[in-house]
């Protein structure tokens, strides 16, 4: 067998084919590691084998269509087929020669990582998981190849049927989806399932999501040793019949193959029995497909029935909702998880919500009440102004699933009221949405079109107003306070008069510094002086970002006197000993002290508790900076500053269904690379490494056919 592979990788090179697969894909390698990893800066290479692993297609036929249809063109197989080794040598040989060439551009892809770690927060276990299902992805495409070159003695029609083979593995989703949304019935749904088995792309997706699952693992190497297994039983064939002893095999090359099938059909299958948190692991940074601790502890605490409803054929569901709703059901015997075709029941919806939702959607029902989750929720979704497309950018299955049931087993959840009418800064869908997580009701309130702030309120949040607020606005924010209210406040520093805004701070005995806050420790900001990462204290309402950072852009320093009888206040993020705040902030990029410079530290984060009665308490929360609750600021730390505005809202509603889970971005921040080294990068890997491979392949067939 070392004898067959050191010819075969021996030929591999001394011809132009080996040197053409390496630079075809260092050439497609290179130019998607430069765009995504180096130019857009993104944390994780699963992107760049996502977006190459098509190239297969068309690489592993050339490669593998000469391996033995040309042996067997000019009958120099028969050498071999006497020889006095066993066929499955043969065959290993020669397939361990394959995986040698696809493993020099996997190798050289998995010391990219290495590099890319240094220049920021890179997700290694991703990575390499998903380096790990393109290797096994190539194996079994050259597997495949390989046995195809055995069926046939012209190169060009085993290549034309890998490619074609490849192809229908590459597309085999897709098909699944159509069918399943063409046809219903038992046929349809068996023949799905019998599609599905050779969906090759979709085993590969699961790994590069960074949820490493076994069974793909499994897929790949069985489904791998199956093909070599069917390659070997061609040869063999071929190898009796040589000796005459032809009739014999077939019955036994038959058997061979049924009794291959059915083992490797009965070990995927009983991977489906096996429990996931056994055979599946979440490798991303921010643990992605892991439930949180919070989530077990109120799903393991539900004591009534939950029903949740995916409106989705169970063939063409998506995996990783799936895989939530698994991992949600296992934890309680009260959670049920059904799906509904919407081809064999179409209306079914009408019970819960009049327009029909998106494909995937989610119906959740309890002893309160239903609530419906559109699929479009589950993911979110952000503009690329380079593509001008929207690309996904965040999973939110587990926030909203958890959040739907919350609502539908409680009742009278708080009402907070979004103080409007003074230029306030609208918040975002993907904050608003948060608030609903929380289990909160939130309802627009101008204060110019009522009398009093409703007595239903359980809080107002009054969010960076930029004019100020009349004198009876502010008489009927006071008196809502004097009634034990609570607000969550965002002021900011401005040269517009703002003194009646100003009463509402004075309340809780609190002012703004002037200016906006500028830092001198490189470790508390990002990129540029007033882009903030403070100090997170321990505290309850920082208790979700506890280990993370917030970022804070355009702070302002908070000051208040600490000894006062009816005012106890709790400071969660404070500035380094190095800040200190500047008015004039824009002129030019001068971030020198100035003259009228206050010096730090700064508190920017503060919660306030005043006695406004013999029983009764006022609490707010005060965070000085106009951008914090904005989904911009919150990429800069994904989902961090989220967790911070769902931590304070949630402490002041005071409620027992206040568990919230926010979005969990893809990504767990950017690399940031100069633009010399993306010149480089991209020279280097675009041009110079596949021209290198092509002209020293050129060389080498040029001189062989001299000799």
């Amino acid at each position: 067998m070392k004898a067959i592979y050191k010819r075969e990788l021996r030929s591999f090179f001394h011809s132009f084919v080996g040197w053409l697969f390496l630079a075809a894909t260092l050439f497609m390698m290179g130019i998607y590691f430069t765009v995504y990893n180096i130019m857009s800066g993104y944390p994780t290479i699963s992107y760049v084998l996502q977006s190459i692993v098509f190239i297969f297609i068309l690489t592993i036929p050339i490669l593998t269509m000469r391996v033995l249809s040309e042996d067997r063109k000019y009958k120099t197989d028969q050498l071999i087929l006497t020889a006095p080794i066993s066929v499955g040598q043969i065959v290993l040989g020669k397939y361990l020669a394959l995986v040698t060439v696809l493993a020099i551009p996997t190798v050289l892809v998995g010391l990219t990582p290495l590099a890319l770690m240094r220049a920021g927060e890179f997700q290694t276990g991703i990575s390499y998981v998903s380096l790990l299902g393109f290797f096994l992805y190539g194996c079994l495409g050259l597997a495949i190849g390989l046995f195809l070159s055995s069926l046939t003695e012209s190169v060009v029609i085993a290549a034309v049927l890998t490619l074609i083979v490849l192809f229908a593995g590459y597309i085999m989703a897709g098909l699944c989806s159509m069918v399943s949304s063409a046809g219903t019935g038992v046929f349809a749904e068996y023949f799905v399932k019998v599609m599905y088995c050779f969906d090759m792309i979709g085993r590969f997706d699961a790994l590069s999501n960074g949820y490493f699952q076994v069974e793909s693992v499994v897929y790949f190497v069985t489904l791998t040793v199956f093909v070599l297994f069917c390659t070997a039983q061609s040869i063999q064939k071929r190898r009796y019949s040589v000796s005459g002893k032809g009739i014999r095999l077939g019955a036994y090359s038959v058997m061979g193959i049924v009794v291959a099938a059915v083992v490797t059909v009965l070990i995927n299958l009983g991977l489906n029995y096996v429990p996931d948190r056994y055979i599946a692991f979440d490798v991303t940074a921010n643990k992605l497909y892991t439930l949180t601790e919070d989530t077990k502890e109120m799903i393991g605490g539900l004591n009534e029935d939950v029903t949740v409803y995916v409106l989705a054929d169970e063939a063409a569901k998506d995996e990783d909702l799936d895989n939530t709703l698994q991992q949600i059901k296992g934890l309680s015997k009260h959670v049920t998880v059904n799906y509904i075709d919407p081809l064999a029941n179409p209306k079914f919806y009408y019970n819960y919500v009049q327009e029909e939702p998106t494909g995937n959607s989610l119906i959740v029902e309890g002893p309160k009440g239903s609530a419906v989750i559109d699929y479009n929720d589950i993911y979110q979704y952000d503009m690329n102004y380079a593509t001008y497309q929207y690309t996904v950018t965040g999973y939110d299955g587990e926030g909203q699933i958890l959040a739907a049931i919350a609502r539908v087993t409680t009742e009278d959840p708080p009402i907070f009221y979004l103080i409007m009418g003074h230029d306030e800064l609208a918040f975002e869908e993907s904050f608003l949405k948060t608030l609903s997580k929380e289990n909160l009701v939130y309802e627009n309130l101008n204060l110019n079109t009522v009398d009093e702030i409703p007595e239903d309120a359980q809080g107002i949040i009054i969010n960076a107003p930029a004019s100020d607020y009349s004198e009876d606005d502010v008489a009927k924010i006071v008196s809502y306070l004097d009634q034990g209210g609570n607000a969550l406040i965002a002021p900011v520093w401005t040269d517009t008069d703002m003194k009646n805004f100003e009463q509402i701070l004075e309340y809780y005995g609190i002012s703004l510094v002037d200016g906006l806050i500028i830092e001198e420790d490189r470790t508390h900001y990002y990129q540029v002086p007033y882009w903030l990462f403070p100090d997170v204290e321990d505290t309850a309402v920082t208790k979700r970002v506890s280990g993370g950072s917030v970022f804070i852009p355009y702070a302002s320093g908070l000051e208040y006197e600490e000894d006062v009888d009816d005012l106890f206040y709790t400071p969660f993020l404070w500035t380094s000993s190095s800040a200190f705040s500047k008015q004039e902030i824009f002129d030019g990029e001068d971030y020198s002290r100035s003259a009228d410079a206050v010096d730090g530290p700064f508190v920017i984060g503060l919660s306030v508790e005043k006695s406004v009665g013999e029983d009764a308490v006022s609490r707010a929360a005060f965070v000085s900076s106009e951008q914090i609750f904005t989904s911009s600021a919150d990429k800069v730390v994904p989902g961090y500053n989220m967790k911070l505005f769902g931590s304070i809202v949630s402490s002041l509603a005071e409620h027992e269904s206040s568990v919230s889970v926010p979005v969990k971005y893809f990504d767990i921040g950017y690399l940031t690379f100069s633009a010399r080294t993306v010149y480089v990068v991209g020279f280097l890997s675009i041009i110079l490494l596949p021209l290198s491979c092509l002209i020293v392949g050129l060389v080498i067939w040029l001189r062989r056919r001299r000799m």
